[in-house]
């Protein structure tokens, strides 16, 4: 119920939700202090749209918080595979900058926007945090795919798989890939975030897809519950209908991009 009132408040002109978080516990608006004042959990996953400035502007803000606690903490990151883990450690201990660091991670400077993520990874170095190559690598991923069985994971439950596939689905512009690719496919979603939740230690937090900090069906199912601490960067244009699975939710304008599914309708 609360989410659907906020999702009517959407569009009244005497309640815009740009710059609101929504506290789903406590259901009610709160400040930004507040949140960084909660942030004391042992996992903090902060659940981004990749492309959205604003949603790694606030990330940072979040970041700084912390800091400003003198709290050391992990910064753990979607963005790298963990394939490079070896090669990223080498490079800072031998005193890389971000764009070095970056290089070592094998980071995907077009495909991952590199100047949106840059300041979160020049921020960690600054202030001595360790960074952590959270994903699955792709070699990996696609095994699975092609094989659901190397994932090692057992059965999803039913509401998590049809979720899963419905959120496959809707990336594919409503078209459901065949069977057997589209079950592969949500193996290795599955295992990515099982994969991420594997490398975190307390203390880490997470940068990450706002489908991946999800409690219902992300990394934090494979954490311990009371130990988490999920908050995702919400658009403001986007539906909040099956958004109850995170602790906070922190409303921004949408992000401007062109419709991926234009071509296809």
């Amino acid at each position: 119920m609360a989410l659907a009132a906020l999702a009517a408040c959407a569009h009244r002109a005497d309640a815009p939700l740009v710059g609101r978080i929504w506290d789903t516990h406590a259901e009610r608006y709160v400040a930004p202090a507040d949140v960084y004042r909660a942030a004391r959990a042992s996992y903090i996953i902060l659940g981004e749209t990749h492309d959205n400035p604003e949603h790694h502007r606030l990330q940072l803000a979040v970041l700084e918080a912390l800091a400003a606690r003198g709290e050391p903490r992990i910064l753990a990151m979607e963005q790298f595979d963990g394939e490079y883990q070896a090669a990223m450690d080498a490079a800072r201990a031998a005193g890389a900058d971000a764009e070095k660091l970056a290089d070592a991670g094998h980071f995907d400077r077009r495909g991952w926007n590199w100047p949106l993520y840059r300041p979160l990874v020049q921020f960690a170095l600054e202030h001595g945090w360790p960074i952590v190559a959270a994903n699955l690598s792709r070699t990996a991923a696609r095994a699975i795919v092609a094989d659901r069985a190397r994932s090692g994971l057992p059965p999803a439950a039913p509401a998590v798989q049809a979720a899963l596939e419905r959120d496959i689905i809707d990336g594919h512009c409503g078209k459901a890939p065949e069977p057997k690719l589209l079950a592969g496919m949500v193996e290795a979603q599955r295992a990515r975030d099982a994969h991420m939740a594997s490398v975190l230690r307390p203390g880490s937090v997470l940068i990450a897809g706002a489908g991946h900090a999800r409690r219902d069906r992300g990394v934090a199912l494979y954490l311990r519950d009371d130990a988490v601490m999920s908050m995702a960067f919400v658009e403001v244009e986007a539906s909040d209908a099956d958004r109850a699975s995170y602790d906070y939710l922190w409303f921004t304008p949408r992000a401007q991009r062109d419709d991926p599914c234009a071509g296809l309708l």
